[in-house]
């Protein structure tokens, strides 16, 4: 199921949301310039160059790069027992702290993320406010690294993709909107859901894609794809009412029925 659009009424345009959704789409088709295609994503070596790798961030001034490990490539690291030679010019890793947001593996993987993204953004950033909501957005991603990066220190596999900052999205929409419907695109037909539903679907589809690496680098395991929504999702939730306050609240919720039948 994808979301379509949910029940609550904008006061405005959501700019910021558009915006975002724009930035992940050209940084896609970017990306798969250097190697890969529209279906499939970036090449391996763009993944690893511009994804975020945890073993970077615990052991800072390390980095890490596709190398020869017997008959195949593996992300292999500077300070790594056994690995010897230089590393080719990377981008810094606070850099892919940001380029790993706006990274995905496939297009499946952008689809997903960019639908939750429009239907909910769109109404979270009505009721904080645009800067406020980027900052959101933007911090709620960050965080979400940094709780990936916690729970696996050592891991060499790349962290990409806007599921962190999507997560922090939704806690903050949960907490803000719990009664709110999301129409939803199910095979052959429409359904209503409450927005708690529809956010139990995207961690389905988040993680069970994920840890079966359909969305997520080969060598994710369960822990680091959940880490990204569960460190998300928390940030959205506990911090969303900090955001939103002093702002004026959205508009009125559309009646179930008549947003079912569009």
């Amino acid at each position: 199921m994808i979301p379509l659009r949910d029940s609550v009424r904008l006061t405005r345009w959501p700019l910021v949301t558009i915006a975002l959704v724009g930035a992940n789409v050209i940084a896609y088709l970017l990306a798969i310039r250097h190697g890969g295609s529209i279906v499939d994503g970036p090449s391996s070596a763009t993944i690893v160059a511009y994804g975020a790798i945890p073993y970077e961030f615990a052991h800072l001034g390390s980095h890490c790069a596709l190398g020869a490990a017997g008959f195949s490539q593996a992300v292999l690291c500077s300070g790594q027992r056994g690995v010897t030679g230089t590393v080719a010019p990377q981008p810094a890793s606070w850099q892919t702290a940001f380029t790993s947001m706006f990274m995905h593996k496939n297009v499946l993987a952008i689809v997903i993320a960019m639908a939750f993204l429009a239907v909910f953004g769109a109404t979270l950033e009505d009721m904080l406010g645009r800067l406020r909501f980027l900052a959101l957005y933007i911090l709620g991603g960050l965080v979400a690294l940094a709780v990936t990066v916690a729970v696996n220190p050592g891991s060499v596999t790349p962290t990409l993709g806007a599921a962190g900052a999507v997560a922090a999205v939704l806690g903050g929409y949960i907490l803000l909107h719990p009664r709110a419907g999301v129409l939803t695109l199910a095979p052959l037909s429409k359904r209503e859901l409450p927005a708690w539903a529809a956010l139990l679907l995207w961690v389905a589809l988040e993680v069970v894609l994920g840890v079966a690496h359909v969305i997520a680098p080969d060598g994710s395991s369960a822990g680091v794809v959940a880490s990204a929504q569960i460190g998300g999702f928390a940030f959205g939730l506990l911090t969303v009412r900090a955001f939103a306050r002093g702002q004026a609240p959205s508009g009125p919720p559309r009646a179930a029925h008549s947003a079912a039948s569009e």
